[in-house]
């Protein structure tokens, strides 16, 4: 059937503004995804027009008025009027439900995808010598997922160690000559440029954590016991203010005879964030943290070590707004932690799958959802967790794209949940596709969409290994197969700024290493 012409402009129109705004793109690898195209029209339009392929899919009456994608009108109102609400300066009353405000959604996307690029860039391959690495340029980040024009530089990668007495658990490479046998690789710093922040309306300080893909760090996540904060180097006057062990043996873990996490994790992001927060002393700045899984857990330490110690306060007394995108976390620490999170004014917003099990635990019996009564009374038990900050829960069930499965990676995988953020408009509200994100990001790690879509289950994952003559004859792995530049650890800049924030790069620990009997430890 043919399109009619101002439908035709109408969608010229759209696009032409959408480029000019940062637009939420989506990325995977060097290459920009397009597997599935829609034609854009009116949200108001009497019915939707998709391609003939799409078409010839969409069998039955029930599925052509599900499964139609819309696209959104720019919101009316500027991101540079509106950041403070955004950030939660109002703890987003009235943003989330009736109706979702749009603009908090875009950014909420975007965001997820500054931690999605955390899976992106990670060297999975144990035949790599880089495995456990970042397979990306740090001066090149974005540009190397086929993220252009993204408006932010990454200044500064960060490293984690896991100090378990189980080497063999980290996920390194089976070359010999791997380029670290105790570090991973576990997110990035990067700031918004100036284009980009006159956009945003402040120069944004992001800190992205990635999720589990190590089995030591699945040994991390099940350690659900709570130690005290100041413990383990973060300054604390309340010794009540736990958090779950494994999330702060990560954080805060270091490794003296390596050169990737000489210091730890936690010590190379304040060092960088206090860097770039000495850079533009003049300017209104933000610190957004953002991360899924484990990510999002470290993500909310990472936000309260900041606010603890100080660092969100500029030198003429400012405070720069501190706001954690939490994508499908588990809960982090105690009643006291919570209650001290809120009050040092750190915003922080749970975007969660109300199917997914991860934000449900630690603290499956004593949690927030327990009366207050019982809460104080069982507070002091080293097993009962809050969630902090706000939540918008989704449900995958609204998706008319998606499966009827039972697979829970399938329920806490982040393209999934991004792709319900794109389709929601507030309870009760019909699903549809705002930002046009591309469906079939959706199964790059799973085979969640449905199958007349044609889309290869798991295509993300896909690994073919190119192999080479040498110059003796055999076939071997090229050792640039994935990196063109050479691995730098950390700069050793950080032990200046640490001195500038009065911690020592020599910070001891009071507690034991952990060791564990492997084979009694299911990992999931």
């Amino acid at each position: 059937m043919a399109i009619p012409l101002c439908k035709i402009i109408l969608s010229l129109k759209y696009n032409k503004s959408r480029n000019a705004v940062f637009p939420v793109t989506v990325k995977e690898g060097g290459l920009r995804r397009n597997l599935v195209t829609t034609k854009v029209i009116p949200k108001n339009a009497s019915s939707i027009q998709v391609n003939s392929d799409q078409s010839q899919m969409m069998k039955g009456k029930e599925l052509d008025e599900e499964s139609h994608v819309i696209l959104s009108k720019e919101p009316k109102r500027k991101l540079a009027d509106s950041w403070r609400e955004i950030l939660g300066q109002n703890d987003w009353a009235g943003m989330l439900d009736d109706p979702f405000d749009p603009l908090l959604s875009a950014e909420l996307m975007r965001y997820g995808d500054m931690a999605q690029a955390c899976y992106d860039a990670y060297d999975f391959d144990p035949y790599s010598k880089y495995c456990g690495s970042c397979k990306a340029q740090p001066k090149m980040f974005f540009e190397n997922l086929g993220w252009k024009n993204c408006g932010y530089d990454v200044t500064s990668y960060i490293y984690s160690t896991y100090n378990v007495n189980f080497p063999k658990f980290f996920n390194i490479s089976l070359n010999p000559n791997g380029w670290s046998p105790s570090a991973n690789w576990i997110g990035y710093v990067a700031i918004s440029n100036d284009e980009c922040s006159k956009h945003l309306g402040r120069r944004d300080i992001i800190i992205a954590w990635r999720g589990t893909v190590t089995n030591v760090e699945k040994i991390a996540d099940l350690m659900d016991f709570q130690n005290p904060t100041k413990y383990h180097t973060i300054p604390s006057r309340d010794p009540t203010i736990k958090v779950e062990a494994g999330f702060l043996e990560i954080y805060t873990d270091r490794n003296i005879d390596c050169q990737f996490c000489k210091y730890s994790a936690r010590q190379q992001v304040l060092a960088e964030v206090k860097r770039l927060k000495d850079l533009y002393p003049n300017e209104e700045l933000s610190i957004t943290i953002t991360g899924h899984s484990l990510g999002s857990a470290l993500a909310t330490l990472n936000a309260y070590d900041i606010a603890e110690i100080g660092l969100d306060v500029m030198e003429d007394g400012r405070v720069i707004p501190t706001t954690v995108f939490s994508f499908s976390g588990p809960r982090v620490g105690n009643g006291r932690f919570k209650e001290r999170l809120e009050a040092l004014g750190v915003k922080v917003l749970r975007v969660l799958n109300v199917h997914d099990q991860v934000p449900k635990v630690p603290g499956i019996f004593l949690n927030e959802l327990v009366p207050k009564m019982l809460q104080q009374l069982v507070g002091w038990s080293p097993w009962c967790y809050l969630h902090v900050g706000g939540e918008l829960a989704l449900n995958h069930k609204n998706s008319p794209f998606l499966k009827d499965e039972t697979n829970l990676a399938y329920f806490h995988d982040l393209e999934v949940l991004l792709h319900l953020l794109d389709g929601y408009h507030g309870k009760g509200k019909r699903f549809w596709l705002a930002s046009g994100r591309d469906i079939a990001l959706v199964n790059k790690a799973t085979d969640f969409l449905k199958d007349q879509f044609l889309i290869p289950p798991k295509w993300g994952l896909t690994n073919n290994r190119m192999l080479i003559k040498n110059h003796l004859g055999p076939c071997v792995m090229p050792d640039d197969q994935h990196h063109d530049f050479e691995i730098h650890p950390p700069s050793e800049d950080i032990q200046h700024h640490l001195q500038q924030l009065n911690l020592s790069h020599s910070e001891t620990k009071c507690l034991q290493k952990v060791s564990y009997n492997v084979s009694s430890i299911s990992l999931f």
